[in-house]
């Protein structure tokens, strides 16, 4: 059996942590998220709190782990409906060509002409505030790089001897997309997906910062480096600690990419 790479290896483990500490953020957090003590506003690191308190004198760790909770939800919700709606029209438009691969791929241009954050902002600006508008606001500007992937893989799949047969043999259409082309692109879309949730933690982060995600008194990291930029001067804790929990999730989750890319090569 093929030996893990070692960037695959620090991925999951940093990647399985982080989804533990998400999934358990109520039995394992400290206190209350939204608790205001603000006689502590500002405090730093101390042993009743270990990474300090904000300017409310909430607890920080308890925060940046319920607020983990949302990156988590936002990355792994969006990435899914993301590959699955990409996948289905990449894997369409590249088998059935002509017009139909011209009209979808044209559609895919339309969607990347314009700055994908820019495009979620004037979302948002039309929706409204909240996370469940910045999961809809990341699909809609998502799926086409994954629309893109399988469209070439797609293309070069109709031409091999399997998909000929299917076709000799009478399988409709549709038969052949899901019985013989998506289950053989689920590979690199796989590998694909990796990197989509990282960076739909980091959109997410970022318009959670601009005011556009979760709402107060409810936690995200962006929102918590939002709140704590007037006071990065006397209190850089407030932003310091949820940066680089947001570069630390990143970086495992980009590991894991990397890693499994690495682990399906077969010139390794």
């Amino acid at each position: 059996m093929k030996a893990l790479p070692m960037n695959l290896k620090i991925g999951v483990a940093v990647t399985a942590a982080f989804i533990l500490i998400a999934l358990c953020a109520p039995w394992i957090a400290p206190m209350s998220p939204v608790e205001q003590d603000l006689y502590g506003g500002l405090a730093g690191p101390g042993p009743d709190h270990i990474l300090g308190q904000d300017r409310l004198g909430r607890d920080i760790l308890s925060r940046i782990i319920f607020g983990a909770r949302v990156s988590l939800f936002v990355g792994l919700v969006v990435t899914a409906i993301s590959v699955t709606v990409g996948s289905f029209i990449g894997a369409v438009s590249g088998y059935a060509g002509g017009r139909v691969d011209d009209f979808m791929m044209r559609v895919c241009d339309v969607f990347l002409a314009f700055p994908g954050i820019l495009l979620a902002i004037a979302i948002m600006a039309v929706i409204g505030p909240s996370v469940t508008n910045v999961m809809l606001a990341l699909c809609v500007m998502g799926w086409t790089s994954y629309a893109r992937l399988a469209r070439g893989q797609a293309l070069s799949l109709k031409e091999r001897e399997f998909i000929k047969a299917a076709e000799a043999l009478g399988a409709s259409p549709l038969r052949i997309i899901f019985r013989h082309i998506l289950p053989n692109i689920a590979a690199p879309m796989t590998v694909e997906a990796t990197f989509g949730v990282a960076s739909a933690i980091v959109a997410e982060a970022g318009l959670s910062f601009l005011g556009l995600g979760a709402q107060p008194p409810y936690p995200s990291l962006g929102s918590m480096m939002a709140e704590g930029r007037q006071f990065v001067l006397v209190a850089p804790h407030l932003i310091m600690f949820p940066g680089a929990v947001i570069m630390l999730v990143v970086m495992g989750v980009n590991f894991f990419g990397d890693g499994i890319r690495d682990w399906l090569d077969p010139k390794r």
